[in-house]
């Protein structure tokens, strides 16, 4: 067992190197899509629509890769998924150079897919480690966003300036720095993630066998979402998602209308990216230790706050505090989800469910982000932000619920 927990802990350290570089890039781009969109629309209307075609993409590739990972590996799906990453990022470049909405929303698709696959990296940590490891294991993988947190939106200025001097729309930069992060962890993945997680699960699954459906028969999906528990895992990763989404995309369209520069949009965005992932840490040993359900109470719970938070002032500090709070409820959520998520399935079981829960939170998303612009033009930010408060009390109520009948139930049997 010695052996298989330093492959675990090899595997995770490179799943978090190739987290890390990904979510820089997806960070750096997604901080100027709404700015992005307008622009190249020259309406108000279209800003939200390539986060949402991005999300959108994402959200059906995810299914699809659950697929493709338990055919080729963690590892071949990971480096194929940076890949179209790497062209994605080429073609949203080039499509700002030349002035045209309709290539650079086709680049906003190929980055949804990559995305997907990358966010799948969080299971394949799970699945390596032993179960009462798993929250830490995928909260250890996800805090390589905060590089990304970092490194993301601070890139976008110097970046942009560069390629202004060749002529060519500052905006264009963040997306070519994407351009090499996503390369830069395709060679890390696929040098350094060896063995392949899915056979080190299959080892860890016979080492540790776990009794998640009551036979050995492998269940299907819908069969899984039938479970209680699986229902509040996918509904506080898909609501979770969405209330982050429809705040945050906004946000910096929000402030551009505020006369705010890139300097100022880049600093709120980065306080929300570092609620997102830096804590990540300690929400997924609270997973362990206090349970998931608790987890996830807290996280709507923040939610809700955040998006209340985003009401006070347009100025750049309650801004950046609404904008972390926002970050820092998704990251319970989403931790507290995955591994209460993970710990329901078999191994044969593991990468089509996670991958379709994927596609619901993606789909969520998408749908946030596309409604975010026509929220925004219609009503303006405070009733946006409003309207996702109230999408975030229904994780709190699902969680509560459930985690209040588990705590019956415990008690009954003790």
């Amino acid at each position: 067992m010695k052996n298989l927990e330093s492959i675990a802990r090899k595997i995770t350290a490179i799943l978090f190197a190739q987290q890390s570089l990904a979510s820089a890039g997806f960070i750096a781009a997604s901080t100027l899509n709404s700015i992005v969109g307008r622009e190249l629309s020259q309406h108000a209307n279209w800003a939200g629509v390539p986060s949402a075609v991005y999300l959108l993409a994402g959200a059906f590739a995810a299914f699809m890769w659950g697929y493709i990972f338990d055919a080729i590996g963690r590892r071949g799906g990971l480096t194929a998924g940076l890949c179209i990453g790497v062209i994605g990022s080429g073609v949203a470049f080039h499509a700002i150079a030349i002035h045209s909405l309709t290539v650079f929303l086709g680049g906003m698709v190929l980055m949804g897919i990559a995305n997907a696959a990358v966010q799948l990296g969080r299971f394949a940590a799970a699945e390596v480690n032993r179960p009462e490891h798993r929250g830490r294991a995928i909260s250890n993988v996800v805090i390589g966003g905060t590089v990304g947190s970092v490194v993301g939106p601070f890139v976008a200025g110097p970046a942009g300036a560069l390629v202004g001097s060749w002529g060519i729309n500052e905006l264009a930069g963040a997306y070519l720095v994407a351009l090499a992060l996503f390369a830069v962890a395709a060679v890390v993945v696929f040098f350094g993630l060896r063995p392949d997680p899915r056979e080190v699960g299959k080892e860890v699954a016979a080492k540790f066998p776990e009794t998640v459906s009551g036979s050995d028969a492998v269940r299907s999906v819908f069969e899984i979402l039938r479970q209680p528990a699986a229902q509040v895992a996918v509904v506080s990763m898909v609501l979770g998602q969405m209330v982050m989404v429809l705040v945050m995309v906004i946000t910096s369209l929000h402030m551009r209308d505020h006369n705010h520069m890139l300097g100022d949009i880049s600093i709120v965005i980065s306080a929300h990216t570092v609620g997102m992932y830096a804590f990540s840490i300690i929400s997924g040993r609270l997973a362990d230790r206090w349970g998931r359900g608790q987890v996830i109470i807290i996280g709507s719970a923040t939610l809700v706050l955040a998006c209340f938070a985003a009401t006070i002032s347009p100025d750049v500090l309650p801004l950046g505090v609404a904008l972390f709070l926002l970050g820092l409820g998704w990251n319970f959520c989403f931790v507290g989800g995955s591994t209460l998520l993970a710990d329901q399935l078999s191994p044969l079981e593991r990468s089509r469910t996670q991958g379709f829960s994927d596609l619901l939170v993606g789909l969520a998303s998408a749908l946030g982000s596309l409604e975010s612009g026509f929220i925004f033009a219609a009503l303006g930010y405070n009733k946006m932000a409003y309207i996702s408060a109230g999408f975030a009390f229904i994780p709190l109520l699902f969680a509560s619920y459930w985690t209040l009948k588990l705590v019956r139930k415990t008690r009954a049997f003790s």
